[in-house]
C-alpha cells in the first residue's frame, strides 16, 4: 500500500524531527518545511499531500496565512499546532477550515491518533462509506446502522454522534469537542446535552451500547477491536 504523504511545517527543527519520527514509525512519508512561505511552495509543488501539520507562529508567513493560501485551492486536512491556549485563536482556526487544533506541548502519540482519525474521515486513508466496528455496521451514505444484520432506528443527531465516535474510535473525546464537532460552534447549548444523547444512543444500541465508555470528568470513548 502506498504511504500517505504528510507535510510538517514548523520553524523549530527539533519539533519537526519529533513529529516526523513518530509519523515515519506509523508508515507515513513526511516532508518538512521550516517556514510558511516554503510550506506553500512545497504544497503546490507536490500536489499529493494527504494532510498538513502546521505551526501558527513562524517567520515569513504565519500559519494562518498558510492556511488561507491552501484553503483557497484545497480541502486537504490541516492540523494547527500552537503554543497559545486562547479560545479566540482556536475559533479563528476552525473558521479558516482547520480540521484539528492542538496546543503545545502535546503528546506525539495523540497527534498521530488525531491524524489517523482525520484521515479515516476522508477518502484518503480508506473509502469508509460503510464502517464495521465491534459488530456495528454504519453506512454513512445511506444513514443506516445495523447490529448483526438488524436495522437500528436512530435520530439524525444520534446517527451523527455514533459516526463521530466510530471515526474517532479509541480516542478519548471531551464533551466540548463532541459538542463542537457534532453540533458545531453555532450551537450554544449545555454540554450536558451530550450525556442525554449518549444515554439514548446506548439504549438503542442495546448490548453494543457498552462500546461507548464514559471517561469520568471528561467525556466518552468508543472502544472496539
Amino acid at each position: 500500500m502506498e504511504r500517505l504523504k504528510i507535510l510538517v511545517v514548523d520553524d523549530e527543527s527539533r519539533m519537526r524531527k519529533l513529529v516526523k519520527d513518530f509519523l515515519v514509525k506509523n508508515y507515513y512519508d513526511v516532508i518538512e518545511a521550516e517556514d510558511g512561505a516554503r510550506a506553500v511552495d512545497i504544497f503546490f509543488e507536490q500536489k499529493d499531500i494527504a494532510l498538513v501539520v502546521l505551526d501558527v507562529m513562524m517567520p515569513k508567513m504565519d500559519g494562518w496565512q498558510v492556511c488561507r493560501e491552501i484553503r483557497a485551492y484545497s480541502k486537504v486536512p490541516i492540523i494547527m499546532l500552537t503554543a497559545k491556549g486562547d479560545e479566540r485563536d482556536e475559533l479563528q482556526g476552525f473558521e479558516l477550515g482547520v480540521d484539528e487544533y492542538i496546543t503545545k506541548p502535546f503528546s506525539p502519540k495523540i497527534l498521530v491518533a488525531r491524524i489517523e482519525a482525520i484521515l479515516r474521515r476522508t477518502n484518503l486513508s480508506a473509502k469508509e462509506e460503510v464502517i464495521t466496528v465491534g459488530g456495528l455496521e454504519v453506512n454513512k451514505a445511506a444513514h443506516l446502522v445495523k447490529i448483526d444484520g438488524r436495522d437500528v432506528e436512530l435520530s439524525y443527531k444520534e446517527f451523527e454522534l455514533l459516526v463521530y465516535f466510530v471515526e474517532n474510535r479509541g480516542i478519548a473525546l471531551s464533551r466540548e469537542k463532541i459538542l463542537n464537532n457534532v453540533w458545531n460552534y453555532d450551537y450554544f447549548g449545555d454540554a450536558r446535552t451530550i450525556d442525554t444523547h449518549v444515554k439514548k444512543l446506548r439504549s438503542k444500541l442495546g448490548k453494543k451500547g457498552d462500546l461507548i465508555k464514559t471517561i469520568w470528568g471528561m467525556g466518552y470513548k468508543l472502544e472496539a477491536e
